[in-house]
This record gives C-alpha cells, sequence and structure tokens, in this order.
C-alpha cells in the first residue's frame, strides 16, 4: 500500500467499526495503517481486533471515529443509536446509506457515505478534465459475475442476494453516484431494473438507465450481475473529443482531431478507502459523499424501481 501523511490530530484514535462481514473486515484492516485502537461490534469471531458485543459497551468505550459497516437493513438502527448517545464523532455508513429511502435530520454528529470510488485515481482525473467542456454523451457500463465476487463465500448466501438490502441497485450504486458528482443529477427518462438471469438470487440483476442532466448531457448506464466480462468504464463524448475511462484498468484514454492520448494510474482500489478515511479525518470534504447525495441516490432507486 502507499504511504500517507499522518492524521492532523496527534491523539490517539479510537475506532469502532460495526459489522464484521467482508465490508467490515476490509475497513478494518485498512483502518490499522492509521491507528492501534480498533474495536469492532460484532457476534462474529474476530481476530487482532478487540471484539464488543453489545450497544451499551460501545457507548462506554466513546469512541472517535465510527464506521457503519453492518447489513444494509440495519444501518438506519445504528444511525439512530448514535444520534441518541454520541456528539460531535466522525461517522462513515457503508453505501448504500440504507436499504430504502427515508428523510434523516442528522445534527449531533458529522456523517459520511462510503462511495469511496470518487477517491479512485481515474475518477478524479475525469473531475478536472470535464471542467468547462461540452458533453454530449455519457455511457457507462459496470459488468460483473456476482458468484465471483467474494472468494470462499457463497453468493446465494451473500447481502448482494437478498431483498433485504442487497441487490444490483444498491450493491452497484457507486455508478449512480459518481455519475451525479460529475456531471449533475440526472432527469431520469427510462429504466428497465429486473432479474433475467439464472443466478439463484431473489434480486434484481440488471439495470438500463437514459437520462439527462441540467446540461442536457444523455447518459446511459448498463449493469449487470451475470456477465463474465469483467468491465467497469466509462466512455464521455464531447464537441472536439471523445474519452474512454476504464476503472478496473486504471487508465483513461482522450483522443481529440490533433492526437491520442493515454494516461496510466497506480492500481489499488484498498487506497480509495484509505483516502477517504484520510478526508474524513482530517476534514477534507470535498471529495466525500453527504448524507443528502446519498439520499438523493436512494430517492432515484426508488424512481428507478417504481419506473413502468
Amino acid at each position: 500500500m502507499e504511504k500517507f501523511p499522518l492524521l492532523k490530530s496527534k491523539k490517539k484514535l479510537k475506532v469502532l467499526v460495526i459489522g464484521y462481514g467482508s465490508i467490515g473486515k476490509k475497513h478494518c484492516e485498512i483502518l490499522k495503517k492509521i491507528s492501534s485502537s480498533i474495536h469492532v461490534l460484532t457476534k462474529q469471531k474476530v481476530k487482532n481486533f478487540n471484539k464488543i458485543i453489545s450497544l451499551k459497551k460501545a457507548k462506554d468505550l466513546n469512541p472517535d471515529y465510527i464506521v457503519i459497516a453492518s447489513k444494509t437493513n440495519t444501518h438506519f438502527r445504528f444511525i439512530k443509536f448514535i444520534e441518541k448517545n454520541f456528539l460531535n464523532k466522525k461517522i462513515l455508513i457503508e453505501k448504500p446509506i440504507m436499504e430504502k429511502y427515508r428523510p434523516l435530520q442528522l445534527r449531533k454528529n458529522e456523517y459520511f457515505v462510503g462511495y469511496n470510488l470518487r477517491f479512485h485515481p481515474v475518477i478524479l482525473f475525469l473531475k478536472k478534465f470535464i471542467l468547462k467542456k461540452k458533453i454530449n454523451y455519457i455511457d457507462i457500463n459496470c459488468l460483473s459475475y456476482l458468484p465471483n465476487w467474494r472468494k470462499g463465500i457463497d453468493y446465494k448466501k451473500s447481502n448482494s442476494a437478498e431483498k433485504s438490502g442487497g441487490g444490483l441497485l444498491l450493491e452497484l450504486s457507486h455508478e449512480l453516484d459518481y455519475v451525479s458528482w460529475l456531471f449533475g443529477r440526472m432527469h431520469h427518462i427510462y429504466s428497465l431494473n429486473k432479474k433475467i438471469s439464472n443466478l439463484k438470487i431473489s434480486t434484481d440483476d440488471i439495470l438500463i438507465f437514459i437520462g439527462k442532466n441540467y446540461k442536457n448531457s444523455i447518459v446511459h448506464i448498463a449493469m449487470n450481475f451475470f456477465s463474465r466480462l469483467h468491465k467497469r468504464e466509462i466512455i464521455i463524448e464531447g464537441n472536439n473529443f471523445s474519452c474512454k475511462a476504464d476503472i478496473f484498468n486504471n487508465k483513461v484514454l482522450v483522443i481529440n482531431d490533433k492526437k491520442k492520448k493515454i494516461y496510466n494510474f497506480k492500481k489499488n482500489i484498498k487506497t480509495t478507502y484509505f483516502k477517504q478515511h484520510l478526508a474524513i479525518l482530517n476534514g477534507k470534504k470535498k471529495s466525500l459523499c453527504t448524507v443528502d447525495s446519498a439520499l438523493s441516490t436512494l430517492k432515484e432507486i426508488k424512481k428507478i424501481k417504481s419506473f413502468k
């Protein structure tokens, strides 16, 4: 992993991670680079970290930083617990913020939502590249094969396969987040979201979305859980250029009438999580996803699901 600057504060950081599934374990391992005092609220077996088994113990711990990395349909309960029992804490809620839209009024603590792809070098490059450019069309493709997502875990028993908080739209809501962060909120024109494959899941496995932003750029998003053609890319067509951003392979191709140029970036998805944590803890909010932004994404998901 790359080396990063130290936290601004010299105080020993006390961290509470809620949940110890695949994403909870990932956060714990990454946070070891920041803190030696990591506590995990879970009923599972925990290695190399301090285990807490009750909310009372979590309250008594009085952590400085809290990461909600439990199942999506438990997030709301833990958010309410934090608001009731803590003050002036920094909180990261794993995406999606909840399994369905609910209005939230959070005033006692500072909350952010874990759309870590905002810290991916390809996305950060695009954020600067598209400034003041006329964009006509955006084509986003995110193709993956759910059974290969998590080594050693039966995909049929994973959170991704459960209606209570999984499914394609929630699991891959990164695309809905970054398309709005980069290009502005989308006006929904058409969408198709359903299950069409033979995957043994009870949730949706495909999305086709067409919309436009406030500058009348047309956006097309295609995502699925059943493709063995591993792909996560963004194609942008402007008046004077074409651009293909490959998130999986960490490179961007830019073509105009005069030249073609390829930009390559270092590959390490864990770096995006690390930079996200540091941004929260050091108060650098520019690339962080706010609760309001995450709720807007849930509203868009609700609209897509209800479209006939």
